[in-house]
């Protein structure tokens, strides 16, 4: 028996689909790095929070280009336009987009800075780092404020999935 076809629809849902999990895997990703590194190595969060700006600007930014495109082109085709979730999905792409691009990559590098004073200012002569309770309160609140920015994007993306998988089983 022969495959079926594949579509340029399919094609175009799996470029939609691997845009999510490429552009926005980062969002669930990089708060188990900082907490794994807050606890174990703080000295790497300074490098953690430059790799994560850099991850906004070549991974997520471009992501949610890539998934507006596509979802675009599937709402187009499969003429979905007045159903709630490709509203839904436009608008869900452009609030992470401006979350990401106007806060996270801003603050990323910001926090890393604070970091770096912090961890220069509580260097033991061993070469040591002491433990994350050195943090000075300022650097405690820009990185609950940066935490915070992340976890709407992460409740945007779960909503957004669901919703997706709602219709995707309708």
């Amino acid at each position: 028996m022969l495959a079926p076809a594949v579509t340029f629809a399919n094609f175009i849902l799996a470029v939609h689909i691997l845009g999510v999990v490429v552009g926005l895997g980062v969002v669930f990703a990089f708060p188990v790095l900082f907490a794994v590194a807050g606890r174990t190595e703080p000295g790497v969060i300074p490098w953690l929070l430059r790799a994560r700006q850099s991850v906004g600007r070549y991974l997520v930014n471009p992501g949610l280009l890539v998934v507006v495109l596509a979802g675009i082109y599937l709402a187009s085709d499969e003429h979905q336009w007045s159903d709630f979730y490709v509203g839904w999905g436009i608008i869900a792409a452009l609030v992470i987009g401006a979350i990401e691009g106007s806060y996270i990559v801003r603050r990323a590098g910001a926090l890393a800075q604070l970091a770096e004073r912090d961890l220069a200012a509580t260097a033991v002569a061993a070469g040591g780092r002491r433990t994350s309770a050195t943090w000075s309160p300022e650097y405690i609140a820009a990185l609950r404020r940066f935490r915070a920015a992340g976890n709407v994007m992460a409740l945007i993306v779960i909503v957004t999935v669901f919703l997706m998988a709602t219709h995707a089983g309708a």
